[in-house]
């Protein structure tokens, strides 16, 4: 039978994990330590984060939450999250990795009232070890990632299979182009200056994770597997995108550009670089567009994954009653 634990502090998770949930020991970036501490000082520093781990014969299966509110839980998860999920530590089977979840289902069922959990990309076992526990569940699609990969082919061959519209745009903009475009695997202040002035002249909002994305920068490019993209005329930049590469797997996190040069299409000319230089350069097996549907992602892409969103409802709880069937009525009407 499984044990539980529950920490309500990063640095005391950090202790507990002795290294095995960092860079050498977790290919993908969201899986690490080190993201959602960098994710919860810079973007939710004031909630409470509610760390669970569940063990039985070395193997442990971990979740990484907050808590928003009084008897609600969350995954510590937001825009710049591409997934989250259950961290499994130990190299637990299928079978033992439900014991787990259904140890870490029943631990949350004690004083909880609702619980929910996105983005996952298959929440299967955790939904069914929620609803072995007790929490009434619903999972829902909820947006998607777009996915490339090169399964062996170059860049050239690869742009030979993109739409012919996008071909054509990045022929004719690419035609006596006034744009200097440049690749950085390390960061400096002045290439951060200029990616913050890129993006306070794109159609974006505000950034409100400026700090966050800097921290992240600094300790990929500290790793060598930053790569920050910019075109620019005349020396200043107006269009830039924020990478990361490493495992195989290209993540494209950020692009802006300055929309007094829409007609120049510097970011598109910028992306064709950018695809080239993993493609080609860094050789990876996978490219995630990340979180969100936007349509110019299709013509760049292959293949796109649905997202998945897990609500629970704890039925010994009267308050959870009413947002358990609005969120059920929600999901009905898509």
């Amino acid at each position: 039978m499984p044990t539980t634990r529950e920490y309500h502090s990063l640095a005391e998770v950090g202790h507990a994990l002795q290294g095995r949930a960092d860079r050498m020991a977790m290919p993908s970036l969201f899986d690490r330590f080190d993201w959602y501490a960098l994710l919860h000082q810079h973007c939710f520093a004031a909630t409470p984060v509610r760390v669970l781990v569940a063990e039985e014969r070395r193997a442990q299966a971990w979740i990484v939450l907050m808590q928003p509110e009084a008897r609600r839980v969350s995954a510590l998860a937001n825009w710049y999250s591409f997934a989250w999920a259950p961290i499994f530590l130990g190299d637990p089977d299928e079978a033992q990795q439900g014991r787990l979840l259904d140890a870490l289902a029943r631990h949350l069922l004690a004083g909880n009232s609702q619980i929910d959990f996105y983005p996952l990309e298959d929440g299967g076992a955790l939904r069914a070890s929620l609803r072995r526990a007790g929490w009434f569940t619903l999972s829902r699609p909820m947006g998607g990632r777009y996915l490339l990969r090169p399964a062996g082919r170059d860049f050239a061959t690869y742009w030979a299979a993109r739409p012919g519209r996008l071909r054509t745009l990045v022929r004719r903009k690419a035609r006596n182009s006034p744009y200097t475009l440049s690749i950085s695997d390390r960061l400096t202040d002045d290439l951060w200056q200029d990616y913050v002035d890129v993006h306070d002249r794109s159609w974006k909002a505000a950034e409100p994770g400026l700090a966050f994305l800097r921290a992240l920068a600094e300790q990929e490019s500290d790793a060598g597997t930053l790569r920050l993209g910019f075109a620019r005329l005349d020396g200043r930049a107006v269009a830039t995108q924020y990478w990361t590469v490493e495992h195989g797997v290209a993540l494209i996190h950020k692009l802006s550009h300055d929309r007094a040069h829409d007609a120049g299409s510097p970011g598109t000319l910028l992306s064709h670089a950018m695809f080239a230089q993993a493609i080609d350069g860094d050789r990876v097996a996978l490219i995630d567009y990340g979180t969100g549907d936007n349509g110019y992602k299709a013509d760049w892409m292959d293949e796109r994954i649905a997202l998945h969103r897990i609500d629970a409802f704890n039925p010994r709880f009267a308050s959870s009653w009413l947002p358990a069937a609005r969120t059920a009525i929600s999901a009905l009407v898509g």
